[in-house]
């Protein structure tokens, strides 16, 4: 399946709109050309270009490069903290934070990220959105056995943060959080000009587990997953502490990336707006806090 645009729903209006992708072109050289594939395999995909590239963002000449970023991607600079003269590099300004109260922290289980959402009921129905044999294995990605028979016939909800969105993730409920489990990976884009017909993607990225010990939605599965040009994934958390629901978890240096949530069979009742869209094939614009199941 090839897509000559990324499409998504307005929450608030329920409009289709279209995202504007920095690179856009170069993705889908890379992901729909077959000239592409070698590129990818080789260079791309690997931890060594996305490790140079987070570090030319550390620059202090990199600067220059974030006016333009701003205008070219529709960025509202009124939510944040500091002002464009302020960043000592784009991976500053990437990571960038929010105002006190610039994001209302919702009823119910809210959404851990800014970005594109995507739920499923069932784990096993994510192939109402993604094409039918992109072999997405539950226990590949979690790589533990004991997880797997826990979060079997559970849901799950994924946020994909595209290079203009705020780049910081937060807690989805209250609750103790758990140390991290890194598992090693490659750096494949996220952006669903990749991802569409190739979800394994998920199983092949570098990747972060933490659990979310809840009263009111049992056990979350929080997974970090890097992507290309993902400098890092940084937890700013305290492992084994209690949390609040809203409360800053960590952020990612410069590239897209997403933010995975498991959920027990039973346990979560995704909002209906999300399971519909993506059923018909569309993410769904979130905003951290906004609630986005109970």
């Amino acid at each position: 399946m090839k897509l000559d645009k990324i499409e998504y729903i307005d929450r608030k209006t329920n409009k289709i709109l279209v995202e504007t992708v920095p690179g856009e072109k170069f993705l889908k050289f890379l992901y729909h050309n077959p000239f592409g594939k070698l590129p990818l395999e080789f260079l791309v995909k690997r931890k060594c270009l996305s490790s140079f590239y987070g570090k030319l963002m550390d620059k202090k000449k990199s600067t220059n490069q974030i006016e333009s970023f701003i205008k070219n991607n529709f960025i509202d600079m009124n939510d944040f903290q500091k002002k464009i003269g302020d960043f000592t590099s784009f991976n500053d300004f990437f990571y960038r934070k929010l105002k006190p109260n610039a994001r209302k922290i919702e009823d119910g289980l809210v959404s851990p990220a800014d970005g594109k959402a995507i739920g499923f009921k069932k784990i096993d129905d994510w192939n109402k959105f993604f094409v039918k044999g992109s072999e997405f294995s539950l226990e590949k990605y979690l790589n533990d056995k004991k997880l797997l028979e826990k979060y079997k016939g559970g849901s799950m909800v994924i946020v994909r943060l595209a290079p203009a969105d705020y780049h910081r993730y937060h807690f989805p409920a209250n609750g103790k959080i758990g140390d991290r489990n890194k598992i090693d990976g490659y750096y494949y884009s996220v952006s669903p000009y990749a991802i569409k017909d190739n979800f394994r993607v998920f199983c092949e990225n570098k990747r972060e587990l933490t659990l979310l010990k809840t009263s009111e939605y049992g056990d979350i599965l929080i997974s970090e997953i890097g992507a290309t040009m993902v400098g890092g994934i940084k937890q700013t958390y305290t492992p084994n502490t209690n949390v609040k629901k809203g409360e800053e978890k960590g952020f990612f240096t410069f590239g897209g990336s997403s933010v995975l949530l498991l959920f027990e069979k039973n346990k979560v009742k995704i909002d209906r707006d999300i399971l519909k869209n993506t059923k018909n094939g569309y993410e769904t614009m979130v905003y951290m806090g906004e609630k986005i199941g109970e």
